[in-house]
C-alpha cells in the first residue's frame, strides 16, 4: 500500500482519538451528555474516554467564585437615598444542576444577589446599615443561598463593601455628631460640677467643725496670693483682735488692757512698713 494513501487514514485515527480523550482537573467535573441524556454522575478529576459524534461534554469550575456586586442605587426604610455595592463567594457543589437547571449559573448569581442587595437595604434603616451590617450579610446569605441551592450552588459569604451617601446626608450625619458631643461633654461637665460641689460642702462642714480652721485657711489663702513680689495684699484686721484694746482705752470692762503695746508693736510695725494696709 501507498504510504501516502495511509496519511489520511492516520490523520482521522488521530482525530477520533483526540476527541474521545478528556483530561479533567482536580478543580473541575465533567458532566457527559449521550445523544442528549447526562450519563450518572459528574466525571472528573482525572483521564477518560468519550465516544465520537455520541457523547458531548461540559466542565464545571467547582472551585470558590469571588463575584462582585456592582452598586446598586436604593432607598432605605427611613427614605434615605444610598448607593452599596456587595462581594459574593460561591461553589457549585452540584455540576450536574449548575449545568442542567440553569443556563448560566454565574450571571444568573450576579443578578439575584443585586436584587437581593436593593430588597434588604430597602427594608433597613440608614443607621441599621452603618452600625449592624453584620445581620445585613447574614440575611443577604440566607436569601441568596436559598434560592439559589435548586441549581447546585452554595453560598457561602456575603459582604457589604461600601456605603455611599449624598452630601447634604454627609453634612447632616456631621451636625448629628457634633451635637452629640457636645451633649457628652454637658453632661460631663454637669457631674464633675455636681460631685465637686458635694466636696467642697464636705470641705465647709468640716472648717465649721473647728473654730480656727476659718482663720487659717484665711491667712493660707493669703499666702498663695502674695507669692509675687511686687504683690500688694490689702485685708481688713477683725475687730475681734483690737477688741481687747479698745475696750482697754474706752475704759470699758476690766481696768487693764488684755493686749499689751510691746504685743501690739509688731502689728503697728507692719503697717508702717505698708505690709499691711488698713482701709
Amino acid at each position: 500500500m501507498d504510504i501516502f494513501g495511509l496519511i489520511p487514514l492516520f490523520l482521522f485515527l488521530l482525530f477520533i482519538g483526540g476527541s474521545a480523550v478528556r483530561i479533567v482537573k482536580e478543580y473541575e467535573r465533567a458532566v457527559i451528555f449521550r445523544l442528549g441524556k447526562v450519563m450518572g454522575k459528574e466525571k472528573g478529576p482525572g483521564i477518560f474516554f468519550l465516544i465520537p459524534f455520541l457523547d458531548k461534554m461540559e466542565k464545571v469550575d467547582t472551585r470558590i467564585i469571588t463575584l462582585d456586586v456592582p452598586t446598586q442605587e436604593a432607598i432605605t426604610q427611613d427614605n434615605v437615598t444610598v448607593r452599596v455595592n456587595a462581594v459574593v463567594y460561591f461553589r457549585v457543589i452540584d455540576p450536574i444542576a449548575a449545568v442542567v437547571q440553569i443556563e448560566n449559573y454565574r450571571r444568573a448569581t450576579a443578578q439575584f444577589a443585586q436584587t437581593s442587595l436593593r430588597n434588604v437595604i430597602g427594608q433597613s434603616s440608614l443607621d441599621q446599615i452603618l452600625q449592624d451590617r453584620e445581620a445585613i450579610n447574614e440575611q443577604l446569605q440566607l436569601i441568596i443561598d436559598e434560592a439559589t441551592e435548586p441549581w447546585g450552588i452554595k453560598v457561602s459569604i456575603v459582604e457589604i463593601k461600601d456605603v455611599e451617601l449624598n452630601s447634604q446626608m454627609i453634612r447632616a450625619m456631621a451636625r448629628e455628631a457634633e451635637a452629640e458631643r457636645e451633649r457628652r461633654a454637658k453632661v460631663i461637665h454637669a457631674r464633675g460640677e455636681l460631685e465637686a460641689s458635694k466636696q467642697l460642702s464636705e470641705a465647709a462642714d468640716a472648717i465649721n467643725a473647728a473654730p480656727g480652721a476659718m482663720t487659717l485657711r484665711y491667712l493660707q489663702t493669703l499666702v498663695d496670693i502674695g507669692v509675687e513680689n511686687n504683690t500688694t495684699t490689702i485685708f481688713p484686721i477683725p475687730i475681734e483682735m483690737m477688741r481687747p484694746f479698745i475696750d482697754g482705752v474706752s475704759g470699758g470692762g476690766d481696768a487693764s488692757p488684755s493686749i499689751t503695746l510691746d504685743q501690739l508693736k509688731p502689728l503697728l510695725a507692719q503697717i508702717q512698713s505698708g505690709e499691711i494696709k488698713i482701709d
